[in-house]
């Protein structure tokens, strides 16, 4: 059986702009009434280190401008009707600065795998120690054991898998098989231990990658453009792969997320129907699809409607589930 894990990246727009109550809040308030429908499963993974931001403006302006106080009841509300909350962090926001409506970020820590391991370890511990004291008070027995780097950044790995192993953090969902990039953040995860286990990416051909819905997301990423000048006009981006590098990647097989953003329904559904003709009768394996709140929209709900539909229909080869149902089997794994 797949156990299907619906992952909601939780955060602005990457450059700082936005409105956390129509980005984050309203559409995942959406999301949940939706899956609530068909008893899916949603794991908000809670960008930490931008919600204390929002607290630290309104203890400081006493003003609620960022929608601190929804954010927390939306989280705590998630978790008690079923859901799970956790660890999403953007690390240029620890030390980011609000600025004429825009939150200015530090650009020189903006690669977490880049850091040095102290610096990392206590982000990490910053913002498990929030998700557990803020859900606590909902379920006493609530923990964060998984992680998400923003844009995967997780490479080199020796350091951040000692920062998450030193927190208890038992799952990292940033990996992906096959996953390459250069630029602002570079890394290659080919030789990662296995396209679908611990968690499934598949390798496709660029077409493979048309939808509707991926178009938004580029037209979106192109007005939300992530402007790393310092304030002197100094660049802090490394250097970037070359025009003619993107072309010829264009040709080679590409990681293809199962993202319920970008995605179709149809282009879901094949890419389970695929993944399960990879696992025997008595497995459970995880099937991790990813998305994020800001880009959630009617469209996009009619696409995972249909997906939806279609996995509550066969609800003895698919399920759906969270990060905890595996705790047991990685616990076991460690002694």
């Amino acid at each position: 059986m797949l156990l299907i894990i619906f992952t909601l990246d939780y955060e602005i727009h990457g450059n700082g702009d936005g409105s956390p109550l129509a980005l984050m809040v309203k559409p995942t308030d959406r999301l949940l009434k939706l899956f609530d429908d068909y008893g899916a499963k949603l794991t908000i993974m809670a960008d930490v280190a931008e919600i204390l931001k929002f607290k630290e403006y309104k203890e400081q302006f006493g003003r609620d401008d960022y929608h601190y106080d929804a954010i927390v009841d939306q989280l705590r509300t998630a978790l008690y009707r079923g859901h799970d909350v956790q660890l999403h962090l953007h690390s240029s926001y620890f030390k980011a600065h609000h600025d004429q409506g825009r939150w200015r970020q530090e650009w020189s820590e903006y690669n977490f795998a880049g850091l040095p391991y102290d610096r990392m370890a206590w982000m990490v511990r910053t913002g498990k120690e929030f998700l557990e004291t803020l859900l606590r008070t909902v379920d006493p027995s609530y923990h964060c054991i998984a992680f998400r780097a923003a844009n995967w950044s997780v490479s080199p790995s020796r350091n951040v898998v000692k920062a998450l192993l030193d927190n208890n953090i038992l799952i990292d969902t940033s990996v992906f098989k096959g996953g390459r990039r250069q630029g602002i953040v570079t890394f290659d995860y080919s030789d990662a231990h296995h396209h679908q286990r611990p968690w499934p990416a598949e390798q496709r051909h660029i077409s493979a990658f048309f939808s509707v819905n991926r178009f938004y997301r580029a037209l979106i990423g192109k007005f939300h453009r992530v402007d790393m000048s310092t304030p002197s006009g100094q660049d802090t981006r490394p250097v970037s792969e070359s025009d003619v590098s993107k072309w010829v990647r264009l040709f080679w097989k590409n990681a293809w997320k199962a993202d319920f953003n970008q995605c179709s329904g149809r282009q879901l559904i094949n890419s389970l129907l695929r993944a399960e003709k990879q696992i025997s009768a008595t497995e459970i394996v995880p099937f991790v699809l990813i998305g994020h709140s800001k880009l959630y929209n009617s469209w996009n709900e009619t696409t995972l409607r249909s997906f939806l539909e279609f996995t509550s229909k066969h609800r003895t080869r698919f399920n759906f589930g969270i990060f905890a149902d595996f705790t047991q089997q990685i616990n076991l794994s460690h002694h």
